[in-house]
């Protein structure tokens, strides 16, 4: 009896498969049916991303913080993948275009040797970067602010260094960040009080920042709660590590240098900028650097120049240089200041506060015997890789950024309903688990700004072979973005961001680089246990998904929202937590 009913039991399992695969079939025949003509693979789409419960193939990922449990493995047994190993321990904090051996191959003076130089495709890390031991998930917003975990950065040298100045303080198994800088050491908030007395911050004036040699970016962490987001920068040098503990803080920043080349942010981008210390001759080279900076400012923005020389006459002692030099200094920063057509609003203490003028060019018209030189450059975001000049940007923009009204609200509703689909697979995304965001491939920051929270912000990154360059549109909007080439890496650390979006990001790249590189940067800067969403052609995506078997992610190909006949699909993927030596098995590089 037992017998007979195991019997009739499988009998019934078969047919119910047999049942399944048949529907499968037939619906299969019919999407091909209905699709035929448009030769966009959907029969490669229907056959891996089937919408119905018992046609899918792929297994559930998780997304919960896990602290050193391993990940379920994705099964590909049937297709072969190259198995990427881990990289040496002493790639943990690796940053391919700001290496410090290859710097020191580099000129010194301008700063030239901490700008980007990347290494040449031979020499290219083909491994995953490790985390180091002990890594744990940073604490979420606003408490990262104030704590990161030792192990995620574990130098010690900025709270000798910068001691009394209130930088930060190592206090067990965490790192505490008391709101100081070199010229705040009584706190950010404070400090910004003081500037809010002369610039309105508050009143939403001011929605953008550029943070030029920003240390561990308190200034930019204490606007976040003004609604200011500032974008943060400073070089990979003598102070260990500061543009990674500002990432490691929830704070927008990258490693970045005023040197010789134009910073990679579009005309009238900020409403803001500032310089607390950063030591940057800003009188050098006739004014360069400050029309770099007039050059990113909005008109009617302003720029925050503290420390020296500003009051050299009280402070030039303290300060250890000679009188002379510094009074020399200040008269050139006034005087390019002059030619900027920037009104001194403010100097008090060891702070100067300017406003560039609304309409510059005419005011540069009024001026008698004015040395000022217009660029000629018919483009002034065409920046990437390309030498500052010492000429001034005029006010009035291209036009190229234009965007219709239609189109603009047409791409908001596109995102809404895109970041709805998104929730539902990831439900970990209006929760704070993820603070630091990029999107890849941003657009008119569509995402970025269906996304917006005060738990969250995100990094847009504009290609520099898009078809159309639409980073200002984003500035406009009050987000933040910066200009990259998808086929180097990016400048920052190791995982520093919690989630990462790309959509169509690999059909533009598809004939430029390796989709390999790409994705191996992309393991580079993500958080173990960070998530990815890439949204792409289905022909693309498999391709894609072929390389990530090979990764340590745990992925799942989707359908579009609007269903399988939709021949763009949506892979889904979390990066397991290892971290150095979990696994013995290290690359040779």
């Amino acid at each position: 009896m037992a017998n007979k009913s195991l019997g009739d039991n499988r009998t019934r399992t078969s047919v119910s498969i047999f049942i399944v695969a048949g529907l499968c079939c037939f619906f299969y025949l019919l999407g091909s049916w209905q699709r035929s003509g448009v030769g966009k693979g959907d029969s490669i789409a229907l056959a891996v991303t089937k919408s119905g419960e018992n046609c899918n193939i792929l297994p559930n990922i998780n997304f919960e913080t896990r602290h050193g449990g391993q990940a379920g493995s994705f099964d590909d047994s049937a297709r072969e993948v190259k198995k990427f190993k881990p990289c040496r321990p002493r790639y943990t904090d690796h940053t391919p275009c700001q290496d410090q051996k290859r710097a020191m191959h580099f000129p010194r003076e301008n700063m030239i040797y901490r700008e980007r130089h990347c290494p040449p495709p031979e020499k290219k890390l083909h491994c995953l970067i490790p985390a180091p031991k002990g890594y744990v998930t940073p604490f979420p917003w606003p408490k990262s602010r104030d704590y990161v975990p030792y192990a995620n950065a574990p130098y010690k040298s900025l709270t000798v260094e910068k001691a009394i100045q209130n930088w930060i303080q190592y206090e067990g198994n965490v790192f505490r960040f008391p709101g100081g800088g070199t010229q705040f050491p009584q706190g950010a908030d404070k400090y910004i009080d003081q500037l809010a007395s002369v610039i309105p911050i508050q009143n939403g004036t001011v929605r953008t920042a550029l943070d030029t040699g920003c240390g561990v970016a308190s200034w930019g962490a204490y606007l976040w709660k003004r609604n200011v987001i500032a974008m943060s920068f400073a070089p990979r040098d003598s102070h260990e590590a500061q543009v990674q503990f500002a990432l490691e803080r929830g704070v927008p920043a990258v490693i970045g240098v005023l040197g010789t080349v134009k910073m990679p942010y579009p005309s009238r981008a900020f409403d803001m900028a500032h310089c607390s210390r950063c030591l940057i001759p800003w009188g050098a080279s006739d004014g360069i650097l400050m029309m770099e900076v007039d050059r990113v400012l909005r008109p009617g923005g302003y720029w925050v120049l503290s420390g020296p020389p500003i009051n050299w006459k009280t402070n030039y002692k303290a300060w250890q240089r000679p009188m002379e030099d510094l009074q020399e200094e200040q008269r050139k920063i006034e005087e390019i200041a002059k030619l900027l057509c920037w009104e001194k609003k403010s100097e008090k203490g060891e702070t100067a506060i300017w406003q560039k003028r609304m309409d510059s060019d005419s005011c540069r018209s009024t001026q008698e015997d004015s040395e000022a030189t217009l660029c000629k450059s018919t483009d002034p975001d065409d920046v990437w890789y390309n030498k500052m000049e010492a000429c001034i940007t005029p006010s009035k923009g291209n036009g190229d950024d234009e965007v219709s009204v239609e189109a603009y609200l047409e791409d908001n509703k596109k995102w809404k309903k895109h970041l709805s689909a998104y929730k539902k697979i990831n439900k970990l995304i209006d929760t704070g688990r993820y603070r630091n965001i990029m999107d890849m491939n941003s657009g008119l920051g569509g995402f970025a700004a269906a996304l917006q929270s005060p738990k969250l912000w995100v990094m847009n990154v504009m290609p520099t072979i898009a078809e159309k360059n639409t980073l200002g549109v984003i500035y406009e909007r009050g987000l933040i973005g910066i200009y990259h080439d998808w086929c180097e890496a990016f400048s920052t650390y190791p995982r520093t961001y919690d989630l990462i979006h790309a959509h169509g990001l690999f059909s533009l790249y598809k004939d430029k680089c390796d989709f390999e590189d790409i994705l191996l940067e992309m393991d580079r800067i993500l958080r173990p246990e960070g998530a990815v969403i890439l949204r792409d052609d289905v022909d693309v995506l498999i391709k894609v998904k072929k390389i990530i078997g090979g990764m340590r992610w745990d992925l799942k190909l989707m359908d579009h929202e609007d269903g399988p006949l939709v021949p763009e699909k949506i892979l889904v993927a979390v990066k397991q937590y290892w971290t150095v030596g979990d696994d013995n098995s290290t690359s040779t590089r």
